[in-house]
């Protein structure tokens, strides 16, 4: 008996792909060749996708201030847990786009390991994400201040910043390396776990969890930082005289002179270089490292991937 062609009216319809989530072996495999095309992609487009992936943590970071005003009179656990999931939004984002968090792209630590790209090309890639990243993120913050977000609601959106900007400039400076440590490790275990999703959906809760951990709990972000230190000296340096009368900072009793620990030496010594050579250990050991040596490690295609 013969099989109805392809095409007729009597032809089996094609199965529906499967929406099992990958399985870890072959999910490392993946993400490692994923790893590889960032590396070796030409540098405009390498370029283009960093910018977006620092301007959709910025806006992740803009949703997250806007959460947490007015939250004082909040339980502190639930309100961090709030901004945490909200701000999911932007790395959710940068999954779906396809977009290059410089972040994430420590992971390349695995097609280095596999031989697949040189030290150099490793390097290349995280100078131009890491820059593309800082590009996008000074335009969001940019722009937030030019459309005078900070000085909404009372001045309590622009409180907000300045209290997160204080709170990260005020770390002792093994304790930003190891927070950064900590985030990048949830950072990338949410790709990696958004990797082995097949729809939106999939991709986007697998990202909410190991981000609301790290947003609430309190570890540091370089990209995320990228955005936040910037728009911390804006208002900072930048806001007139009617931003500090406003409401929710007097009512607070807030001034200029309590945010004097917010300067760019601290935001550039104190946070933005421990946290990323953080972030490099978490990313590219804790998760990249510690999942090839698993799943990869003597693999028999590893010579021909």
């Amino acid at each position: 008996m013969t099989s109805p062609a392809p095409g007729s009216r009597n032809a089996a319809p094609a199965p529906a792909p499967s929406t099992a989530a990958t399985a870890p072996k072959p999910l490392t495999k993946a993400l490692e060749d994923a790893m590889f095309a960032k590396a070796t992609a030409p540098l405009g487009k390498m370029f283009l996708a960093s910018l977006s992936g620092g301007a959709f943590i910025a806006l992740g970071f803009v949703f997250m201030v806007t959460s947490q005003q007015g939250m004082g009179e909040w339980p502190v656990g639930i309100a961090k847990l709030i901004g945490g999931v909200v701000f999911s939004v932007g790395l959710g984002l940068v999954v779906i786009s396809g977009s290059d968090l410089f972040t994430g792209t420590t992971m390349t630590s695995m097609p280095r390991l596999s031989r697949r790209i040189t030290t150099g090309q490793m390097l290349r890639h995280w100078g131009v994400s890491a820059g593309g990243n800082l590009i996008g993120s000074l335009t969001v913050a940019l722009l937030i201040f030019l459309a005078g977000t900070h000085a909404t609601n009372g001045s309590a959106w622009g409180m907000v910043v300045l209290d997160t900007t204080q709170a990260k400039v005020s770390h002792d400076w093994h304790q930003a390396f190891f927070l950064g440590v900590l985030a990048n490790f949830a950072v990338c275990l949410a790709v990696w776990a958004a990797t082995a999703g097949k729809t939106v959906a999939d991709k986007v809760l697998a990202v909410a969890g190991p981000i609301a951990l790290f947003v609430a709990t309190g570890f540091e972000h370089s990209v995320a930082n990228m955005f936040m230190l910037p728009m911390g000296l804006l208002v900072k340096y930048g806001a007139g005289a009617g931003f500090w009368e406003g409401e929710a900072l007097t009512e607070a009793g807030r001034s200029l002179g309590d945010y004097s620990s917010i300067t760019v030496g601290a935001a550039i010594w104190d946070n933005l270089i421990p946290v990323l050579l953080g972030n490099i250990v978490g990313g590219a050991v804790l998760v990249g490292a510690y999942f090839w040596s698993i799943h990869r490690r003597g693999a028999e295609d590893l010579a021909k991937s």
